[in-house]
């Protein structure tokens, strides 16, 4: 199992890279395996990613491996304490969730079920910068309520209970931020509060 998740991480990280939900170094990804975390290296793009190149620490944050840990490793690790459920993260530089994250007010209003399912509610992290100690601790803080969340001026991180759920989440979230601009301007018919409290309770 733990063989096939780190594939699946993988080759997540090329598909996003391909799409252009990544470029050159940015983004970094991880799954949790019992008390480790695999993480992409510092400085590594995800076009090539491979499981021998990932680092590997644990829930401390000590080196287990030679590879250098992504200067984000602290907030991947605060959203595994807050979440202890979650087993995978994504956080990625896609272009329509950064300029969601720099509006002024970067909520989204539900106009499909799928971000309700998917998504929702989505956590607002105040900007600190990147690979900082304050931007884990507002990670924490803002994990302890949401699996999905958006940095300002920065990018979406989201978490699953599989890489393949985390992934899934992640790729909700940009074609909501992308809809979300589409639609700016446009008489828009959003759920309803009835529509999406039963999407929550699961009887949607």
């Amino acid at each position: 199992m733990s063989t096939l998740e780190l594939e699946a991480l993988c080759a997540a990280g090329k598909s996003f890279y391909a799409r252009g939900y990544a470029h050159g170094s940015t983004g970094n990804l991880s799954v949790r395996i019992g008390d480790r975390v695999h993480i992409t290296a510092g400085g590594g793009s995800l076009m090539e990613l491979r499981p021998e190149a990932l680092a590997v620490i644990d829930l401390a944050g000590r080196s287990l491996n030679q590879q250098l840990p992504s200067k984000e490793a602290p907030f991947h690790l605060a959203v595994y304490r807050s979440q202890p459920a979650m087993r995978a993260i994504v956080h990625l530089h896609s272009p329509w969730s950064v300029a969601l994250s720099c509006l002024e007010n970067p909520e989204v209003t539900p106009v499909t079920p799928y971000f309700v399912m998917r998504v929702a509610p989505l956590g607002i992290v105040p900007y600190f910068r990147p690979g900082s100690p304050e931007l884990a601790k507002a990670v924490e803080a803002t994990a302890s309520r949401h699996q999905n969340m958006l940095l300002r001026n920065h990018g979406p991180i989201c978490a699953g209970g599989s890489v393949s759920e985390a992934v899934d989440r992640a790729e909700e979230l940009e074609a909501t931020a992308r809809l979300h601009f589409t639609l700016r301007g446009e008489k828009v018919q959003p759920l309803t509060p009835t529509d999406v409290e039963a999407l929550m309770r699961g009887n949607g």
